[in-house]
């Protein structure tokens, strides 16, 4: 996992440097693949709107099938790009105050705002690596004055092979490849992930795409959240993440990267956009 980014000069030192931060995943046994129902989609053009750049990392506005134009708006982004630091092993940051500030882009990856959080609705590194911070504004309010809609979480589990684009937002930068498959365990370090994404080589993300949201090319939904990937052949350090399996078995894929699947975060959040861990069908960690 990346360290994220801080200050103009680690933007010059990390221009082509390895990968990114991490992102954690719900654990959940992946569904039968939906190919028959994904060959009749027409794809999307996968572009940067309704992302954001964070001072350190990418992120995306997001929201769930449910959520309403009157709702605050939701922007997702790695546990360990918050400001307060990586939450520890266990920890789960929950309703935090916060003023944070986000550069909203639009499709060609122009700046057009400035958005700001009212407080970190959600943050762990623990099973997944995910942020979740709510805005002052609605998602009414931010379509109104930027034109610019938020990005859809998928709320099914994604499939290997799909085709998917990370798109970052601090680097105003697409990486395309496909889901190669999933990961049982993945460690790095003190913290563990849990159903990992891992990228096909063609995806090299650096350090900065750490919270870019992971699109599905045929659905434009966001399918995982991106987040680290193993820069010098290391096993289980920090920047170096391994693959353990059921058996305990341990793999080391150097220069390969990973993401956090993310459609388990809609089952969190109810009515008003409002996170209720005791949702039928929550599993993400408690405080």
């Amino acid at each position: 996992m990346k360290k994220p980014l801080v200050g103009a000069l680690f933007t010059v030192l990390l221009l082509g440097a390895g990968t990114l931060p991490a992102v954690a995943a719900t654990g959940q046994d992946a569904p039968t693949p939906r190919a028959d129902v994904r060959a009749k989609v027409k794809p999307k053009a996968v572009n940067f709107a309704g992302t954001v750049a964070l001072s350190n990392c990418s992120g995306s506005v997001v929201r769930t099938p449910d959520s309403q134009p009157g709702d605050p708006a939701l922007v997702l982004s790695n546990g360990h790009c918050l400001e307060t630091g990586f939450p520890g092993p266990g920890e789960v940051v929950f309703n935090q105050p916060s003023t944070r500030s986000f550069t909203l882009l639009n499709a060609s990856g122009s700046g057009v705002g400035t958005l700001r959080a009212s407080k970190v609705a959600y943050g762990t590194m623990t099973d997944t690596d995910i942020s979740v911070y709510q805005l002052t504004s609605t998602y009414a309010q931010i379509e109104s004055t930027y034109g610019i809609k938020a990005l859809e979480l998928d709320t099914a589990h994604p499939v290997q092979g799909t085709a998917i684009t990370v798109v970052s937002g601090y680097w105003k930068r697409t990486y395309s490849c496909n889901v190669d498959g999933f990961v049982y365990r993945l460690k790095e370090g003190a913290w563990t992930w849990k159903d990992s994404v891992r990228y096909t080589s063609a995806c090299q993300t650096i350090g900065g795409t750490s919270g870019s949201p992971v699109v599905d090319n045929a659905t434009g939904k966001v399918v995982a959240v991106n987040n680290t990937g193993n820069e010098d052949g290391q096993q289980c350090t920090d920047n170096n993440p391994c693959e353990v399996d059921e058996n305990g078995q341990v793999t080391v894929r150097e220069g390969i990267n990973y993401a956090q699947e993310t459609y388990g975060i809609a089952a969190c959040i109810g009515t008003g956009n409002v996170f209720d861990l005791n949702r039928t069908g929550c599993v993400l960690p408690k405080p």
